[in-house]
């Protein structure tokens, strides 16, 4: 089975992951966030909670608003771009619930299901960027020797 390339507008024809691989990373940051809403809920909110709590929620939500963001891109650099934004909301909401658990350690194993879904779509999403990365860099060497420059030289 042929690998989906991930770094294109999605709104390329043919081109782009498939439109389930796209669904299911859409109902996936979706839980992720009210995964997030309903672990929030669950602490009771003191000085040092309330702040945790406000920042975990923002950020595990982002990932979903970035991700439908990413889906609508103008351009491969734009969902090149917020496809690094889910990458690092997600990799801040790990973050928050390291710091939930260090004040609240009675929820750690509540917690310990959101950190890993956090760490997966982290790499998910950084296996995406990376893919980007290289989809670019081949598109700029082609150019370039379609053009007959050589990219170590100034002219042709």
């Amino acid at each position: 089975m042929a690998e989906p390339r991930l770094c294109v507008s999605p709104r390329s024809r043919g081109s782009g992951p498939s439109p389930k691989i796209r669904q299911d990373l859409v109902e996936r940051t979706a839980r992720f966030g009210t995964s997030a809403i309903s672990l929030s809920r669950a602490i009771k909110e003191d000085a040092v909670t309330r702040p945790l709590i406000s920042q975990l929620v923002r950020a595990a939500t982002s990932v979903g608003a970035n991700y439908s963001e990413a889906n609508e891109a103008e351009s491969r650099s734009d969902f090149s771009h917020k496809i690094s934004i889910c990458a690092k909301e997600a990799r801040e909401t790990g973050h928050w619930v390291r710091m939930i658990v260090s004040a609240v350690p009675e929820h750690k194993t509540g917690a310990r299901q959101l950190w890993l879904e956090a760490r997966e779509l982290t790499l998910i999403f950084g296996v995406i960027v990376r893919a980007c990365k290289k989809t670019k860099a081949v598109g700029q060497e082609l150019s370039l020797h379609s053009s007959g420059l050589r990219p170590w030289s100034t002219s042709p």
